[in-house]
């Protein structure tokens, strides 16, 4: 009895912390298609000012990659109003900070700032989107800056490029089939004129999502975005291609050599559907089944009893169009890629034929809870969230309301999609190894 009353009283504490948690926003949309959320925090005199554009990797000519992550770097060159060089310094001097990310499916810009600084961060983003400055001096220097990154991040990184190899052989139609950073050669040969027309194309209000979140008055800043960004005008519509992939029917043997590693790295990877999908968040569930810290099944079995490997990771990669599903080891010395695959295949059968335990389902069921308590524990986080559960899932309410999809998810959905997706004839074996002696010499 005392064990219930402990387990109710958890159930009720977690209950009261979730519901704390209910993000409360407005949102309206531009006249020229810029869709507006506002979040007011007012517990520090902080804001948050953030742009997100859909457009990513997949959205480049397959002759002309890296685009996307390239403008994440050129937008920050200047505008007509901010000087070459000008925009760092601006923010800094202002008590803020910035930065940008791009992914698959769209690139983000923020900046933080005090909040008595809002009119300016939303003048900013509003001069990028409306007058940036394109021109030769800018993608020249903006290309090697991307060209170190590569190097730094890719090229001399110990497994830099395990997801490019995986994305590679997983995907043969779907532009998810190339990396972000692009190729450096397609960005050698393009020329201005395609650097601007992707900007027109694709940096357009109605291609985009402005969060505010922070210390604000809803209706000064609604006034603000008025009167920077609601007079740029409206592009063209961005139409987008849906391009599906053939089935794997069989499974896709592949070996990448990388001369900055001497342990391998023995993936396995399977296709899966959008993070849009039920089944997507049932996936994210089984990678913690699978390997969500010290406990969890594969690090139990592989690392600690038969130490078989030094590191073993399962884990979703959700995506707009479609998803990844990657099981990746590095063996101790003296076991092979047969011995490591076989018993992650075990557990993978064992997920596929048995449900789950009642305690261990209470214990995903936790780890969701308090994933979802942290998830919009800080602004930056929060803000991010709004824009992407807006423009890349189409429902902005899934920031209060995704944690009961998860609730709802059984044990017997749990086993249905660990059949239906981790099968062995639908997936890509990559062995991720040293450079061999042959190779080297």
């Amino acid at each position: 009895m005392k064990k219930s009353l402990t387990a109710l009283a958890i159930a009720l504490f977690l209950g009261n912390a979730v519901s704390a948690q209910k993000v409360e926003f407005e949102e309206y949309t531009l006249d020229n298609g810029l869709h507006v959320v506002l979040h007011q925090d007012k517990s520090a005199p902080v804001v948050v000012t953030s742009v997100m554009y859909h457009v990513g990797a997949k959205d480049e000519n397959p002759e002309r990659t890296g685009f996307a992550h390239f403008f994440e770097h050129l937008l920050f060159e200047g505008t007509e109003n901010i000087q070459r060089g000008e925009w760092f310094k601006i923010v800094t001097a202002n008590g803020g900070q910035n930065n940008a990310n791009t992914s698959d499916d769209r690139t983000y810009y923020y900046e933080v700032f005090p909040s008595n600084n809002l009119e300016l961060a939303i003048w900013m983003e509003s001069d990028r989107l409306l007058q940036p400055v394109i021109n030769q001096i800018g993608v020249d220097t903006q290309n090697e800056v991307v060209k170190e990154e590569k190097r730094l991040r890719v090229d001399n990184q110990p497994y830099g490029n395990m997801f490019t190899e995986v994305k590679r052989n997983l995907f043969k139609k779907h532009p998810y089939r190339w990396a972000p950073i692009g190729s450096m050669e397609h960005l050698d040969a393009a020329t201005l004129e395609e650097f601007k027309a992707f900007n027109k194309k694709f940096y357009v209000p109605n291609n985009a999502v402005l969060v505010i979140a922070g210390d604000i008055d809803y209706k000064q800043t609604k006034d603000l975005v008025q009167k920077y960004f609601g007079n740029i005008k409206k592009g063209a519509k961005v139409e987008r291609v849906n391009i599906q992939e053939d089935p794997i029917t069989k499974p896709i043997v592949a070996e990448y050599q990388d001369p900055n590693i001497q342990l391998p790295m023995y993936i396995t990877a399977y296709r899966t559907p959008s993070n849009k999908t039920r089944d997507a968040r049932v996936l994210d569930m089984i990678s913690s089944i699978l390997s969500g810290g010290k406990s969890s099944r594969l690090h139990k079995k592989i690392v600690d009893d038969k130490k078989m490997a030094l590191q073993v990771a399962a884990f979703s990669q959700g995506q707009e169009d479609y998803g990844m599903y990657i099981i990746l080891g590095i063996p101790m010395q003296g076991f092979t890629r047969d011995q490591i695959q076989a018993e992650i295949d075990a557990e993978i059968k064992d997920l596929q034929t048995n449900l789950i335990s009642e305690r261990d389902y209470q214990k995903l069921q936790n780890e969701f809870e308090n994933s979802y308590v942290n998830s919009n524990s800080d602004l930056e986080s929060l803000a991010e969230n709004l824009a992407t559960y807006y423009l890349l899932y189409g429902d902005i309410n899934l920031i209060n309301e995704e944690i009961n999809i998860y609730r709802s998810i059984t044990r017997e959905e749990i086993r249905e999609v660990a059949k239906k997706y981790l099968q062995p004839n639908s997936r890509l074996l990559l062995d991720y190894v040293p450079v061999k002696e042959e190779a080297a010499n």
